[in-house]
């Protein structure tokens, strides 16, 4: 598990033959599991300076590789005893998103990012959503796209500074409002939860 709290920004070495070598401080141990640009990953060697993670099949198939040059996010799983902040995040992402516009505000930055459909469900106004493995709260949702303003301090701290109109993010949507939906359907519901249902039962964990 993670909380959406980036570490550090790596320097990607080489990705090829599934495997993505990674130029960094942190120092993980071998098997652990490290998010890079929000994708759960398990380090299989470790070297001087650096190590490398393997991308399964189902990964490469939801992920831009364009997005694993350059610079990445990373961030270690949580250990028992760690402080908990940003939210809950399984480092499983759920889908590409498409940076639509970029607007600079008087303490921030707007940015709309757009989603297949289908996954609007599960971001909800004023929830939490995972952007390249940063945890961001979410200001407004419209048919198939969502609002963030980003402060100057997470533009200075993350990668998010350097997104572009046209940029390919990935996107985690907030787990117990996918677990919900997921029980609703194979209850036999008729229709998707509400943003209301989902806050009301997240109210209670």
């Amino acid at each position: 598990m993670f909380t959406g709290l980036i570490r550090e920004i790596a320097t990607v070495k080489s990705y090829h033959n599934n495997i993505l070598a990674l130029a960094a401080h942190y120092k993980p141990n071998l098997g652990d599991s490290i998010a890079v640009n929000g994708v759960c990953l398990t380090v299989i060697k470790i070297y001087h300076g650096g190590f490398e993670v393997e991308l399964a099949d189902e990964t490469r198939s939801i992920i831009d590789p364009d997005r694993y040059k350059g610079k990445v996010h990373i961030e270690p799983a949580m250990a028992m005893g760690d402080k908990f902040e940003g939210h809950i995040v399984q480092g499983h992402v759920d889908c590409l998103g498409t940076v639509k516009s970029i607007t600079k505000k008087e303490n921030g930055v707007d940015y709309i990012i757009q989603v297949p459909k289908k996954y609007i469900a599960y971001i909800v106004p004023k929830g939490s959503i995972t952007i390249d493995g940063v945890s961001l709260t979410v200001n407004e949702v419209s048919d198939d796209a969502f609002r963030l303003t980003i402060i100057p301090h997470t533009i200075k701290e993350t990668l998010i500074g350097s997104y572009k109109i046209g940029t390919k993010v990935n996107v985690e949507t907030d787990l117990f409002a996918r677990y919900i939906a997921h029980i609703l359907e194979n209850r036999g519901a008729k229709s998707s939860p509400t943003w209301e249902d989902i806050e009301k039962i997240q109210a209670l964990y």
